[in-house]
């Protein structure tokens, strides 16, 4: 992957940097804010951008700004968005190609963060469990006729993860994960445009009910 690293913390910036090189990507630039970021971005045009939704110079919603920016400007850019906390005002980027939020804590796994901004930056979703736990509302009528383990499935969905990945993480088959997601697409009343279509108009009736 190429990558622009958008962080004001220096040491996250340059700790970031140094793990996607590690890992064998492409650094292609670093800012420390929001202005600096939209230039990275139009300069390299990488395939990820990792960003804090908190940037200088108010520290609200400046990462929030330029990813839709790069949504409108870059949309073959993937988008993975950094937060010390949840915050539920992202809901419409979920829709787009290649876009991920996930808490800063998970950077501690390695492992799963690169894969997460993998998957982003190939187009696919990452969404932090705790960002999922907190958008869903219990009493939505089209979520209330999914039952408990479509539900899950659902969720999981919401994180990103293929029917193979949902599999492993329920201990279920493969076969069993597609029975269920056709159940979803059943109920939601998601017809047809393809699995992926589907999935995205699933993730986002899951989210936007709050």
């Amino acid at each position: 992957m190429r990558v622009v690293v958008a962080e004001d913390q220096v040491l996250l910036r340059d700790g970031l940097a140094r793990l996607f090189r590690d890992a064998g990507h492409e650094v292609v630039g670093l800012a420390g804010d929001a202005d600096e970021a939209r230039s990275a971005v139009a300069e390299s045009v990488p395939d990820l951008l990792v960003a804090d939704i908190r940037m200088p110079p108010t520290h609200t919603e400046e990462g929030l700004e330029v990813a839709r920016w790069v949504r409108e400007q870059h949309p073959g850019v993937g988008v993975l968005m950094l937060s010390q906390h949840v915050y539920g005002g992202v809901v419409d980027l979920v829709s787009g190609r290649g876009f991920g939020y996930l808490l800063k804590d998970r950077v501690l796994d390695v492992a799963d963060f690169l894969d997460a901004a993998q998957r982003v930056a190939a187009g696919g979703s990452a969404l932090d469990p705790d960002l999922v736990a907190t958008l869903v509302r219990r009493d939505d009528d089209a979520l209330d006729r999914l039952s408990a383990r479509e539900r899950e499935v659902l969720g999981l969905m919401a994180e990103g993860l293929t029917n193979a990945g949902i599999a492993a993480r329920l201990v279920l088959t493969e076969r069993t994960v597609e029975s269920h997601t056709r159940a979803v697409f059943m109920k939601l009343d998601l017809h047809g445009d393809g699995d992926g279509h589907r999935r995205v108009q699933a993730v986002l009736s899951y989210l936007r009910a709050q």
